[in-house]
């Protein structure tokens, strides 16, 4: 690991000192919340975004703590500003415990798998896994699924796996938002099943911004020829176009889809890291 500190309980440590007793049983089932955050050129992006959907995510699973918004955005900037690499990700996780007094924070700093130039160009393929999460709008540390499927993603060359839901529906990627294009409609999956990206929220804020409409859709893999593309999103990602779900084939990348491209990347270059 090349990053020299982390965060404990808001207070930067060595790297070294980052570890958790297997005694903890809180981290051993799974019994916490996490975010990853991108930092690009030492800049924040969608801090007060990423922080509100941890601490969302802890409501919904029960985990009681004491750690505040404003104190968590601090332990976020405190790290990064003795960080000295500028381009990287920072990884939040909240652990809970039996009492809220003993639930504890770590912020660590990581160096994500980033998309090739020639994927935003041709596009990515997916595998698909039939799999519902429990609590769809909690970022929670239950990720055996997930983990299973982005692994037998990763060795048939995917980007990621589709989830499908028990009505044939797809959600989301194991660590992606999903999407389809017609014309200038984006097509999302119904929010009440998948986890509410922060960069998908920054890409929809985008699109309504510049003439784009947005419509909730069940989207079922074979219908994804009548569209005019297919995309996901996420933090390490932006956006990138989708070339084949499963063995299914997606539509060429559309103008439109390129323009959204093109008008997140402004975005993100201009918005110095604020939603």
């Amino acid at each position: 690991m090349s990053f020299k500190y982390y965060s404990k309980n808001c207070e930067i440590r060595p790297i070294e000192q980052a570890v958790v007793s297997l005694e903890r049983i809180e981290y051993t089932y799974g019994f916490g919340v996490y975010e990853a955050i991108r930092v690009s050129n030492g800049i924040v992006y969608f801090l007060e975004h990423h922080i509100e959907r941890l601490l969302g995510s802890a409501l919904i699973i029960g985990l009681e703590h004491n750690f505040s918004g404003e104190k968590l955005q601090k332990a976020v900037l405190d790290l990064v500003k003795i960080t000295d690499e500028k381009t990287y990700n920072l990884k939040v996780l909240l652990i809970g415990g039996p009492k809220k007094e003993d639930a504890f924070l770590s912020i660590l700093c990581f160096h994500p798998f980033f998309p090739d130039k020639k994927m935003y160009r041709d596009g990515v393929d997916l595998s698909v896994t039939y799999y519902e999460r429990l609590y769809p709008h909690a970022k929670t540390l239950n990720m055996l699924q997930s983990y299973l499927s982005y692994r037998d993603a990763r060795g048939k060359n995917c980007y990621d796996s589709a989830l499908i839901d028990r009505n044939g529906c797809i959600t989301e990627g194991t660590r992606t938002n999903f999407f389809t294009i017609k014309g200038n409609t984006i097509y999302t999956p119904r929010e009440s099943q998948i986890l509410l990206g922060v960069t998908r929220k920054a890409v929809l804020h985008v699109a309504l911004q510049n003439g784009f409409t947005v419509e909730e859709k069940d989207i079922r893999p074979e219908d994804l020829k009548d569209y005019d593309g297919v995309f996901l999103t996420s933090t390490s990602s932006k956006i990138v176009p989708i070339r084949k779900v499963g063995d299914i084939v997606c539509p060429p990348t559309s103008e439109e889809l390129k323009r959204l491209m093109k008008l997140f990347g402004d975005f993100l270059d201009e918005s110095n890291g604020v939603l």
